[in-house]
């Protein structure tokens, strides 16, 4: 191989993305991970749900495994790729060229957050989307879930599990009268109107606007349109409906892990997508090793005519 040919071409430095390219060094594969250093979890203080990383730092958590990849000889590479050819020919924004036989897209999704004044000044501190990553730290404090989809009475009964005060703000999605009953039956209190801006002071959330008055609330919960960073695999056909367990997609010889797959992923879970997608890829390119030798050896002689061979 050339310096810049590698066996894979890992776009993304999340969990997702060195996890699997953890497993493809220890595969002893010629790796190289691309990444631009702008994580979805960046706002957040801590992770949580990880067993043996519970509480670390999100930024932690990838110098480690930045650290543990230099012991396999991966590559990694502080930049963006601006454009992916098939066959597969990567150019990075600093205008370097990599070719690779496989890729593996770990690039995440970002979240399309509701235009509310206050609103990304607290998102990934105390407006934040998942309760089993942030609820525990707000147990029992007084908390909001914004709704902004049908599926928000849903979300507001599952943060119930972790405060007795939650308030569910209807905004863009007034409840219906069944979930109002059961939204009241979980003692949460619904407030009717648009939310017209959050309230912060000392860095901190501290109240919800609606129709000119102000709730108090210290954490909010909200989903989110999630839109996935897929548009390097655009030009090649890529469909995400066809993408299989393992990560592998329609587009031959590229692979997805991590958010980009599935927004819902936590990082343990994103983790583990990556693995999944490293032991299948690489079992990809034993394939293909395994035929080129074959061919180089002079191709596939039946048993038959071997035995044959053998005893003239």
């Amino acid at each position: 191989m050339t310096e810049n040919s590698y066996d894979v071409l890992v776009v993304g430095g999340g969990a997702a993305g060195l996890n699997a390219a953890l497993m493809l060094g220890r595969a002893r594969r010629r790796v190289v991970v691309v990444d631009g250093g702008a994580p979805r979890n960046a706002p957040a203080s801590h992770m949580h749900g990880f067993i043996s990383r519970d509480g670390l730092p999100p930024s932690e958590l990838l110098k480690i495994g930045r650290e543990e990849l230099a012991g396999y000889g991966v590559e990694l590479v502080e930049d963006t790729v601006t454009s992916l050819e098939p066959g597969f020919t990567a150019k990075l924004g600093s205008g370097r060229e990599l070719t690779a036989r496989r890729v593996l897209l770990a690039t995440g999704v970002h979240d399309d957050l509701p235009d509310l004044p206050g609103l990304r000044e607290s998102w990934g501190t105390d407006a934040v989307t998942c309760p089993y990553c942030h609820g525990y730290e707000v147990r029992d404090q007084p908390l909001g879930v914004l709704g902004t989809e049908p599926a928000s009475v849903e979300h507001a009964l599952l943060v119930r599990q972790w405060s007795p005060d939650v308030v569910y703000f209807a905004h863009t999605a007034p409840p219906s009268e069944e979930d109002r009953e059961r939204l009241d039956a979980r003692g949460i209190r619904v407030v009717d109107g648009e939310v017209t801006a959050l309230r912060r002071e000392g860095g901190h959330l501290t109240g919800v606007e609606v129709g000119g008055r102000v709730v108090a609330r210290t954490a909010l919960f909200l989903r989110t349109r999630t839109v996935p960073h897929d548009e390097l695999l655009h030009g090649l056909g890529y469909d995400a409906d066809a993408t299989d367990p393992s990560g592998k997609t329609n587009v031959p010889g590229v692979w997805v892990a991590g958010n980009v797959a599935d927004a819902r992923a936590t990082v343990v879970i994103a983790a583990a997508m990556g693995a999944s997608a490293a032991g299948a890829l690489n079992h990809d390119l034993v394939t293909e090793d395994v035929r080129r030798a074959v061919e180089a050896f002079g191709g596939f002689t039946p048993a038959a005519e071997r035995a044959a061979a053998a005893a003239r």
